[in-house]
Parts: structure tokens; sequence; C-alpha cells
């Protein structure tokens, strides 16, 4: 499946560009952003004040301390804010909230399943496309942007003979994940470091995942974190990637107000959808991608490592 590229944002996005370079009504939208998805989540019965006051007792910096790697620098892309928090994804209450934010956002995505299996759902639609066009099981998984390893748990569970790396920029999630995966009883190895520099060996991967990243990065890392992936696939192997679908009509019918909402939060969201991710992909050294629609706003991208062709 392909389409054509706009590489100019529309009308509606550039408006909303204008009213968010206003600081005051930038502000305001972030709030606003935030509150939504608060009592979203309350409502479908995702508890998200009285989990993070949970999560919060725990002695985090042990954690911490066990994942982070203070000799990374960051990138200038991600010291920023993201997703109505100042600290962006350097801090602790994005990572103490993450889950919770997760399951909110995705509960609207189908009209005929519960809110609360939304998140869910939608893992599961992005592992059954992965499974129908690669036909041989991967032993060893890159998850690249794992975040708390909502994502890497779930490559686990579909891979159980796997062995699965998370990769992740933030501290703060990765020793929420490390905690996670202590309750799980998982072996994963968590990495910190930037995803277009992971440090890890060549060819040491038949697969890597990338889920709900691209929209948070400019294209320019975008584009060398295709090349990095290539660099530590094995020969016939695959990149992934699971993320929204700019051709979606559910974006393109969206309510200004919505879409204002939306933009405060995803200081990239043009650079993604003016991207040409398949060209970006056979320029990292892909084969061309399949791009299969995974759900009524996301989509599923496939490709395998140019000159080896699984059969």
């Amino acid at each position: 499946m392909t389409a054509t590229v706009n590489t100019t944002p529309g009308l509606a996005s550039r408006l909303v560009n204008g009213v968010l370079a206003i600081k005051p009504l930038a502000a305001i939208a972030k709030h606003q952003a935030r509150e939504m998805m608060i009592k979203r989540s309350e409502k479908i019965g995702v508890p998200w004040r009285l989990q993070v006051k949970e999560l919060s007792q725990q002695n985090w910096e042990t954690y911490l301390q066990k994942v982070q790697n203070q000799n990374l620098t960051y990138p200038e892309y991600y010291v920023r804010s993201f997703h109505a928090y100042e600290e962006g994804n350097l801090g602790w209450e994005p990572a103490l909230e993450v889950e919770s934010a997760a399951h909110a956002v995705h509960s609207t995505i189908w009209s005929k399943v519960p809110a609360i299996d939304g998140d869910a759902k939608l893992r599961q639609s992005y592992h059954n496309i992965v499974k129908q066009q690669i036909f041989t099981p991967p032993q060893d998984i890159l998850d690249l942007g794992c975040s708390v390893g909502m994502s890497t748990f779930a490559l686990q569970e579909v891979y159980p003979q796997a062995k699965v790396t998370g990769v992740d920029l933030s501290p703060y999630f990765l020793a929420v994940a490390e905690y996670r995966s202590q309750q799980k009883n998982a072996s994963i190895n968590w990495v910190h470091a930037a995803a277009e520099s992971t440090g890890l060996p060549n060819a040491s991967f038949d697969l890597v995942s990338i889920f709900l990243m691209c929209h948070e990065l400019p294209q320019s890392a975008t584009k060398e974190i295709f090349r990095e992936a290539k660099r530590l696939l094995r020969p016939n192997g695959h990149i992934t990637i699971m993320d929204m679908n700019p051709q979606s009509s559910a974006y393109k019918k969206m309510p200004p107000y919505i879409f204002t909402l939306l933009k405060s939060t995803e200081p990239y969201l043009d650079e993604y959808f003016t991207l040409d991710i398949s060209q970006a992909l056979v320029e990292a050294g892909f084969c061309v991608p399949t791009i299969t629609p995974n759900s009524p706003r996301h989509r599923t991208i496939v490709a395998q490592v140019m000159g080896n062709v699984e059969v």
C-alpha cells in the first residue's frame, strides 16, 4: 500500500501552529489536554491519580541507578516539552503517568470495543500484522523507544522464545520498566541510549520494533534511527513500525479544538505527518515497505533489509 505524501502542513495545521506560538494559549492547551486525559482515564476505570500515588511510594532512585547511563548526552530535540510536561520525558511525573495515559489515549480508537480494552487491542492489531508478514519468528528483538516497557512486554508475550532488549532515552521511563519487569519476573535488557546511536553490536537482532515513537521525532532523527536499525539487523532482518496514520480520515476530520490540544503536546507532529516514511526506509537500506492500517487511526509498516528477501 502506497500513498502520495504531502510535504507541506495543511491550512488547519498552520493555523494551529499560529495559536500555539502564543505562549499563554499554548500553556492553556497543554493544561486542557492533560486534564482531558486524566478525566478520560478515570471514566473508563483506570484510576490515574491513585496509581500515580501508589507508584510514588517506591524507592525509584534504586531503579534509576540500575538503568541510567550517566555519560549520555541528550539530543537537542529531546530536551523540550512533550505531552504537556515541561520536563518532557525527563522526569518522574511523566514516567509514573505514561501507563494510565496510554489507556486513556487509546480508549476511543474503536467504537465497538470496551474503552478499557482499547490499548490492548491496538497492540494486538500491530502484532497480528507483523506475524502475518514475518514468517520466521525472531530470536533477538530490539524495542526502540520502549518507554516504560509496555511495548516491550507485549513483544515478549508474542515471542516468548526470543531475547528482548528495550532502548529508551529517558532513564525515568526505564526505571519504571525495570520495576515492572521485576514484578513480571521478566528477563529484559534495558539500555539507556538514543535510538539513533544505541552502542549495540552490528547485526545482533532479527527484528527491530518501533511502537509509537516516530511521531515524536524530527525527520532528521527518524532517518538516523532507520540507518541505525539497518546496522543492527542481521541478513533477512526486519524493521516494524506502528504509529499514527497521516492518511487516516480520523485526523483529517478531527475537530479544530481537539487538533489544537493534540498538537500542543506533540511538537514534531507536522514533521511526522509530512515525512515520506517509505522513501526514508528505502534510503536507509530497506526494501520498499508494506503499509497496512491496523486501526482507524494507526498504521503498521514492515520492511526487510534490502538484498535479503525472506522466502
